[in-house]
């Protein structure tokens, strides 16, 4: 066993199951599991988030799954730093810990620490929501090009909290994003081994499809019903959410609504491989590679 703090991230695309090997090592190395999903953090999304059951949740424990309301401003900074005060706390009683996310920003966050933005006034953020939720997400992109080409040419540019947080910086400041992006990593006095899972292509998208089915049959379109008075919350114009709030404006079907979601979901996946396998070192498997997955890792950290 290392003699050093290892934090073992999980990372790779939505519905690949990223849950249930982190559930398998969190039990192999009798530690618990950090949650860094952008919005498994609240206690009101739960379907359209792909929470673990509640029969996951006690196979293992589990920090930052329903820990905040939507109705609190969460950040990654905010993430960041209540994040590295839980794994101290468990580090005290095990060399080992487990996180686990798709959220590349969360991720590195926890990881490496990210560049100090400036916050913008309420008034300005208000602003940026109403013109996404009255014309969409294109004019904001066009905008963001226009006053920060080199940040719209290599951020997630199909996520509306990224661009309306770029944008809103500007807005704040009358500089772009980039301007304050260092890339300077923080110190950590932990080390960090990533485990990616990936899988066919083809196969992930089937998983994905049917997963927004299952969702559906659950109950998301409720779920999305009952945070009406939260949608202009940056947790809420993301995949699953965005689209049946359009079904519910009367603007698409729900049938488009569900399409969409499906077709989200998979752009949205392609990125987040796109981005894991720029980040750092992470070291990739099959799903059900549990096996090779653990020897892998015991041999990593017995190097230590």
């Amino acid at each position: 066993m290392s003699k050093k703090k290892t934090l073992i991230v999980v990372v790779g695309p939505t519905a690949v199951g990223k849950t249930a090997l982190a559930i398998d090592l969190a039990n192999h190395f009798k530690t618990s599991i950090i949650s860094a999903d952008s919005r498994q953090f609240y206690r009101e999304m739960s379907i359209g988030t792909a929470k673990p059951s509640v029969e996951e949740l006690a196979q293992a424990q589990h920090y930052f799954i329903d820990s905040h309301s939507i109705s609190e401003e969460y950040s990654a900074g905010d993430f960041e730093r209540e994040a590295l005060g839980c794994l101290e706390d468990l580090f005290e009683n095990n060399k080992i810990v487990i996180a686990v996310g798709g959220s590349g920003l969360f991720v590195r966050a926890l990881t490496e620490g990210l560049d100090d933005l400036p916050k913008a006034p309420e008034g300005v953020r208000n602003s940026l929501n109403n013109w996404f939720k009255e014309e969409g997400l294109e004019p904001l992109k066009k905008k963001l090009q226009e006053i920060d080409p080199s940040y719209y040419s290599k951020s997630d540019i199909d996520n509306p909290q990224r661009v309306i947080r770029a944008i809103e910086v500007y807005e704040a400041t009358g500089k772009p994003i980039s301007y304050f992006m260092t890339n300077q990593k923080s110190q950590r006095d932990f080390e960090v081994l990533t485990i990616g899972l990936n899988m066919d292509r083809e196969k992930l998208y089937e998983r994905i499809n049917l997963r927004v089915d299952l969702m559906m049959e659950a109950g998301l379109l409720e779920e999305v019903k009952s945070l009406e008075e939260f949608r202009h919350k940056p947790a809420l114009l993301t995949v699953g959410y965005a689209e049946l709030f359009e079904y519910l404006d009367s603007k698409i079907s729900l049938e488009d609504a569900i399409s969409q979601i499906k077709q989200n979901s998979r752009r949205y996946a392609k990125r987040q491989i796109t981005w894991f396998k720029k980040y750092g070192n992470t070291n990739w498997f099959q799903p059900g590679e549990t096996k090779e997955i653990l020897e892998f890792i015991e041999e990593t950290i017995k190097e230590k």
